[in-house]
């Protein structure tokens, strides 16, 4: 038997708890894993939460990255003692996910443990920081450098703006940072974030065009916030949205892409090819230092996912959360 949280839907209603399962009730998938760690996503916390239909079918154990050790594999790519890592390819929503102590999956979705990283590091960084990690990259590949000016990152306390401003900051960029939550400041600050404003800026309708204030943004938020910062973005800026915490839709108007000339690029990290993850984890392992890591990281029980996650949802959780799933 081992532990694992599991999600289920039927006659009784949606529910998640902590429970005991056995080895045979593990979905189909040639390699099989014994987890270190996990983490509590944004994502995870819908699903465990129910109140968004993250979870395609049941039941389900939720965690959408995980590291571990391979105890048995059926391709020849991994063998009995890697150290593998997975992020998204759908784990957690329609595959069994990490939030447990075993995990069986396709091994064509797991990447080798990055040198220079150990599995709590890397679950430190986890989805959050490869999907910073693969916005920044996104916006360096259409020109975007230090010199060209400032960059704004929404939704800055949370888990992916967090990793962004600190990586951003590595790399020599001025940081503005947007939250919700200006008694953080310190924390954003400590991170590498040059300047902090009210996400309240952002939120509200604006106008189709605005004063010019970043040459590019990495948006966390969607909706009326990710508009406003289109129309605030500078002449042949690039904004990257990766997330939809405000909401999915997109209030905005053809004004910025047309008479700025900006480009607007979506992030996708689950469905990534190898060689876009692999490029993104050695980026990571390069730029991401311990003690950044421990300042970002908070570690967790698996007995305590499910009221962390609430918690998660209500936005009272800074930085990361690290599941140590044999706690």
């Amino acid at each position: 038997m081992f532990n694992a949280i599991l999600i289920e839907k039927d006659d009784k209603g949606y529910r998640a708890n902590l429970t005991q399962l056995q080895p045979s009730q593990l979905p189909d998938g040639d390699v099989t894993v014994q987890v270190d760690y996990s983490s509590l996503n944004y994502k995870d916390a819908l699903a465990i939460s129910g109140k968004s239909p993250v979870v395609r079918q049941f039941p389900m154990v939720p965690g959408i990255d995980f590291v571990g050790t391979v105890i048995d594999s059926q391709t020849s790519q991994y063998k009995k003692g890697d150290k593998i890592l997975l992020n998204g390819w759908g784990v957690g929503e329609k595959h069994w996910g990490g939030l447990a102590q075993f995990a069986k999956v396709n091994g064509q979705w797991l990447i080798p443990l990055p040198q220079n990283l150990t599995g709590k590091q890397c679950m430190a960084i986890g989805t959050a920081g490869y999907t910073a990690m693969l916005a920044i990259i996104a916006l360096e590949k259409h020109g975007i450098s230090p010199k060209k000016g400032k960059i704004l990152v929404t939704g800055a306390n949370g888990g992916v703006g967090s990793f962004t401003i600190a990586i951003l900051a590595k790399l020599g960029y001025h940081v503005i940072a947007a939250t919700g939550r200006l008694n953080e400041s310190a924390y954003l600050k400590q991170l590498g974030a040059n300047e902090i404003i009210d996400r309240h800026e952002l939120s509200e309708p604006g106008k189709p065009l605005m004063k010019e204030r970043w040459i590019a943004a990495i948006d966390c938020v969607g909706s009326q916030t990710l508009a406003n910062v289109c129309a605030s973005t500078q002449y042949g800026g690039v904004v990257a949205a990766c997330g939809l915490a405000q909401g999915m839709d997109f209030p905005s108007s053809v004004a910025p892409f047309i008479l700025r000339g900006i480009s607007l690029i979506g992030i996708d990290s689950v469905m990534r090819p190898y060689a876009d993850r692999v490029e993104a984890w050695q980026h990571l392992a390069t730029i991401l230092d311990a003690p950044l890591l421990d300042t970002i990281g908070k570690t967790i029980s698996l007995k305590q996912v499910i009221p962390t996650s609430e918690k998660l949802l209500q936005g009272q959780i800074r930085g990361r959360i690290i599941v140590d799933v044999n706690q």
